[in-house]
């Protein structure tokens, strides 16, 4: 029996062969939006923009896993492994936390087998420190300690993004039609606030000028929070994720890999559901950490 077995879910967008390659258990993240279900679109971003085409004004509705989901999961890696180790979306935004502990105490008998992880971050962020633990466990760490390692690191997990509208959180509530139309008039000179998310909670971090290009302004922006770090030969760890934009999320990163040879790009990966829904279509994240 292997000692340590990985638990997250869907909103960690994790690609599937880092899933398999690692042996991590994933519980769904569940999406509620039947007016585009039948819609055209290989992902739901395709989906979200063919409904503004047809003029289709309702919103998602969307879930985290519920404590059977945990339960499930749980017992897949209790079978192969001695412990698991659940790290989760941030609880200042999500359920998923508090599912996951529920299902923990669900199962009386294995419950000293559990441990779970608040990684306070989403998406690229919360990927970063799941694979922050898969090294732990490759360096033969005990699971006490890469709690505490995974703990020390969240808050120097840094996730940074842009989206390309902001409709979506216009839509869901996020933001007021005031302060949407606001950014869509900026935008247009080029400004756009930058997304990112301090103490577990999404929130504007900035603006950026010169923001037409969403790939360079990012890169720009990635270049200038790890200058310090790149000077003192620090190695760091990037993920990418996006709203359906390869060819933007592919230039983000050639254009890290082109200039800063000793940073590693984690994954590339689309953004969830609960994410993707509020952010939309065309939207770009990055997240990196030192490791």
């Amino acid at each position: 029996m292997k000692k340590i077995g990985l638990v997250t879910e869907e909103g960690a967008d994790l690609p599937q062969e880092i899933i398999e390659k690692y042996q991590i258990a994933v519980a769904p993240i569940k999406m509620d939006w039947p007016e585009i279900e039948n819609l055209p679109g290989k992902n739901t971003f395709q989906k979200m923009r063919e409904a503004e085409k047809r003029g289709i004004k309702s919103f998602a509705k969307t879930s985290q896993p519920s404590p059977k989901d945990f339960i499930d999961v749980f017992k897949k890696q209790l079978e192969k492994f001695e412990k698991a180790l659940c790290i989760t979306l941030t609880s200042k935004h999500s359920g998923t936390y508090n599912s996951a502990i529920q299902a923990k105490n669900f199962l009386k008998s294995e419950e000293k087998r559990i441990f779970i992880v608040d990684s306070l971050n989403a998406s690229a962020g919360e990927g970063l420190l799941v694979l922050r633990a898969v090294d732990l466990i490759e360096e033969g760490k005990e699971i006490e300690e890469i709690v505490k390692e995974a703990e020390k690191l969240i808050p120097q997990v840094h996730l940074i993004g842009i989206v390309e509208d902001p409709k979506w959180l216009e839509a869901s509530g996020r933001i007021s039609h005031l302060l949407a139309n606001w950014v869509r008039r900026i935008a247009k000179i080029g400004v756009r606030p930058l997304l990112g998310i301090k103490k577990g909670i999404i929130t504007s971090v900035g603006i950026k000028t010169g923001a037409k290009d969403i790939p360079g302004a990012l890169f720009r922006q990635f270049k200038a929070e790890t200058k310090r770090l790149r000077k003192e030969s620090k190695k760091i760890r990037v993920a990418i994720t996006h709203g359906d934009d390869l060819l933007g999320a592919k230039r983000l990163k050639e254009m890290i890999e082109k200039e800063f040879k000793d940073t590693e790009i984690a994954f590339l990966n689309l953004i969830d559901d609960v994410l993707g829904t509020l952010v939309g279509p065309g939207s770009l994240i990055y997240a990196w950490c030192e490791i």
